[in-house]
Order: structure tokens, then C-alpha cells, then sequence
């Protein structure tokens, strides 16, 4: 017998005289029937009470707003499935440097880089939670977290009002970023600091027609 199976074993006898769980009740809100813009205006509202930047868009506006929220960006990461039309606009002076699988940036790199730009899997309006999930136009989660400034794009397609709407979208073998405003956290004198754990500033384009 394996140490392993010795480990298991003794877990089993212990709980052979657990009382069964309960059945847990599940009569929380799993659906809504808010339209598009009322979703749009409460994610705003949300996102803007966090203090983070947002623009409403549409889909051939985004080279320009992101080149205008990256005016003061010395160089920008992205994830290497991101649609690079979306960085046309952006001038010489902003270097572009793409992180993709086998051609990965180091902590360094990305500690001198300006911004990241990437997509977005799903966004729950209600909470004002955007949500990452490392496919291909949102890469993985450093990118994301290191860069102190992050221009997210956030399809209007991919808004829903409640997070048991939100989790059927996500693929939950991957690693999740789960955000709601910059980072920012309080001291025990409840001083905001920002740019603790990730960004310290979040701009978000949400774009009609995506």
C-alpha cells in the first residue's frame, strides 16, 4: 500500500460516520430578461464606480480609442490571438511587443511595458465584474496583471446581467481573471492604494457590433 492509499484509507474511516450533506438549495436568480442597453448602462455604472475609464464604441471605432487611451504608453504587450487591426492606429513611438505560446515575455519585460491590450471572455453587468479566461485574444494571466495600465475590450455581445448567466461562457479548465476596476486595496487606515496586485488604471471599450 502506497502512502497514498494509507492517507485515503484513514479519510474514509473517519467520515464513514459523517452525516449525508444536505441537499443544497439553489433558488437564486439564473436568468434575465434586461436588454442590451440596459446592460450596457449598468455595467457603466458599475465599472465607473470603480474607478475605471470606459468608453461605448463601435467596432470600427477601436483603433482609434485605443490608440488615444495609449497617447502616454511608451510600449504595449498584447496576446498573440488578438485582432492587430485593433493597434493600427497606434504611432511609431509605441513599441508593440506581442506574448505569445514559445515567445513568452519575463516578469522584466513586462514590468518595463507601458499597457496591455486584450479581449475579454464574459462581463457580469450586476457586479461590474469583467472575466478573462486565457483564450488566445486574452493570453495568459500575467500580461494582464504586471503592466500598470489595461485596455480591455469588451464585446457588448459578451454582457450578461447575473453571474449564473456568466459561467456557462467561461472555460473552467482555464486559469480565470476575474476583474472589477483597477487594482486597488486599503491600508488599515482605509487609505486607497492602487496598483497593488495588477493595472492601476483599467480602460474599458465597450463595443457595439462585436
Amino acid at each position: 500500500m502506497s502512502a497514498k492509499d494509507e492517507i485515503l484509507g484513514r479519510i474514509r474511516s473517519a467520515l464513514a460516520d459523517a452525516p449525508v450533506a444536505p441537499e443544497v438549495p439553489r433558488e437564486y436568480r439564473k436568468t434575465s430578461d434586461m436588454g442590451e442597453a440596459e446592460l450596457i448602462e449598468l455595467l457603466v455604472d458599475r465599472l465607473v464606480d470603480y474607478k475605471a475609464g470606459v468608453d461605448v464604441i463601435d467596432a470600427a471605432q477601436i483603433p482609434e480609442f485605443v490608440a488615444a487611451k495609449l497617447a502616454g504608453a511608451s510600449s504595449v504587450v498584447y496576446p498573440h490571438g488578438l485582432d492587430t487591426s485593433w493597434l493600427s492606429a497606434l504611432g511609431e513611438s509605441v513599441e508593440q511587443r506581442v506574448d505569445a505560446p514559445g515567445a513568452r515575455l519575463g516578469i522584466a519585460e513586462l514590468d518595463e511595458t507601458s499597457a496591455v491590450v486584450t479581449s475579454s471572455a464574459v462581463s457580469v453587468a450586476e457586479s461590474g465584474t469583467i472575466i478573462l479566461d486565457g483564450e488566445p485574444n486574452q493570453g495568459r494571466r500575467a500580461i494582464s496583471l504586471v503592466p500598470d495600465q489595461h485596455v480591455c475590450i469588451v464585446p457588448v455581445s459578451s454582457i450578461v446581467r447575473l453571474l449564473p448567466e456568466a459561467m456557462p461562457r467561461l472555460t473552467i479548465t482555464r486559469p480565470q481573471t476575474w476583474i472589477s476596476g483597477p487594482s486597488a486595496t486599503s491600508d488599515i487606515e482605509l487609505e486607497r492604494v492602487e496598483g497593488v496586485h495588477g493595472p492601476r488604471t483599467l480602460d474599458v471599450l465597450m463595443v457595439r457590433g462585436l
